[in-house]
């Protein structure tokens, strides 16, 4: 199964910018779905973002045009750009994968693999 390590998070102003990274342990043949979920404490897990694997993204309503998701397939790499973030995007960000799945999905129950997360703090 495939391994995803995220980094980046951190604590920032409201107004700032954060890149996520989420590093994945083995090159994905397409087809894949691969997306970004975050959940606050005593919240669902929320899905932000979506790609598959012809590079086209979805996003949730409440992050649409302030998270970026890109894609580097010759360094295994994802990265999620936080642009004027807001209190309420306080969470904890994980990277999820479904290899050999043509399509983007913000439901988790749609995925496979699953990182350990990395810590989002925004102050008002």
């Amino acid at each position: 199964q495939v391994q995803l390590v995220e980094s980046g998070g951190g604590s920032v102003q409201a107004g700032g910018s954060l890149r996520l990274s989420c590093l994945v342990s083995e090159y994905i043949r397409s087809p894949y779905q691969m997306g970004w979920f975050r959940q606050a404490p005593g919240k669902e897990r929320e899905g932000v973002a979506s790609i598959r694997s012809d590079g086209t993204t979805l996003y949730g309503d409440s992050v649409r045009g302030r998270f970026t998701f890109s894609q580097d397939n010759a360094k295994n790499t994802l990265w999620l750009q936080i642009d004027s973030l807001k209190p309420e995007d306080s969470a904890m960000y994980y990277c999820a994968a479904r290899p050999g799945y043509f399509g983007y999905s913000l439901n988790p129950d749609r995925y496979t693999s699953w990182g350990q997360g990395t810590q989002v703090t925004v102050s008002s």
